[in-house]
């Protein structure tokens, strides 16, 4: 916790230390940052996953202001939430608390990759294999495309011209993961992030298409363009699939692990996704069941 006004957090996190080589002893971290509601209804899942790898992680959560629920002391979530602002779906807010997340993570100099999740999302692999993965990436996993049709390019504005063309418009997937490098550039931006606060507004969801936009335009090279968070969006609408108890099993989990194909590095993977959402908390008893089996936690 802190009490810098969100211009002095901003301002704070966005210094670069232009001595590359670092005069103290430091163990590279991964940024856990969860964007929730309430609480954490999987909390039991990531606590089994973070365990004994303390100094390879840190936690940053934010929640709704109004929620004061507790964490016990013995928790690796207690204390860790950040002091946030009301998030509205669909809204601008959205990414607000996103770049809000990132800043207070930035604080931390040992923090070196940085990815976003939800309280309905859980780990598919154990931690030494998720920590080797996001360390050793040379890229952030930032999804963007192109996307002829009312929900991609009929959302853009022509207002945002000439900083943001029909053609730079792209759409991608909420949860992401970045370098630190990136992840200084996303909270330094003033002119896209103006122009999406005032031209994105719904149906144009904002988290939707500011940082698949601002990343493909300015930073191509640093991103592989795809998102490391399973996601089942097969019935349609706004809202993707909800996993409840009676879906989780050791062969849908297995099926997400391994069951795409992509690249990493520059060379073929069947290890595509590192996270899945949406989980209810009625399927908790059978993921823990299932962990150690499956996930190897």
């Amino acid at each position: 916790m802190h009490d810098m006004r969100e211009d002095e957090l901003l301002w704070r996190a966005s210094m670069k230390p232009k001595i590359r080589e670092y005069p103290f002893k430091r163990t590279p971290k991964v940024a856990f940052m969860f964007l929730a509601k309430r609480d954490l209804p999987m909390a039991p899942l990531w606590e089994m996953f973070f365990r004994g790898h303390e100094g390879l992680f840190s936690i940053y959560v934010h929640s709704q202001p109004s929620y004061n629920g507790t964490v016990p002391p013995d928790s690796v979530f207690h204390g860790r939430r950040i002091p946030s602002q009301e998030v509205e779906w669909g809204k601008f807010s959205m990414v607000e608390a996103e770049r809000r997340l990132l800043a207070n993570a930035l604080l931390d100099v040992s923090n070196q990759r940085f990815v976003l999740l939800s309280e309905a999302c859980i780990p598919l692999f154990n931690f030494n294999t998720i920590y080797d993965y996001l360390i050793k990436s040379t890229t952030s996993f930032v999804e963007s495309y192109d996307l002829i049709g009312p929900v991609g390019r009929g959302r853009y504005d022509n207002h945002m011209r000439p900083y943001v063309t029909l053609e730079d418009w792209r759409k991608g997937a909420q949860w992401f993961e970045m370098d630190r490098e990136l992840a200084l550039e996303v909270i330094s931006d003033h002119l896209y992030f103006t122009l999406f606060k005032k031209y994105c507004k719904p149906a144009c969801y904002s988290d939707e298409h500011y940082l698949p936009t601002f990343i493909t335009k300015k930073f191509p090279h640093k991103n592989s363009n795809r998102t490391l968070t399973w996601v089942d969006w097969s019935r349609g609408g706004p809202h993707p699939l909800k996993f409840i108890r009676t879906d989780i099993s050791p062969d849908m989990l297995i099926r997400l692990r391994t069951g795409t194909q992509c690249v990493y590095n520059g060379m073929p993977t069947n290890v595509c996704y590192l996270f899945a959402r949406k989980f209810t908390v009625n399927a908790l008893d059978r993921l823990l069941r299932f962990a150690p089996m499956i996930m190897q936690f």
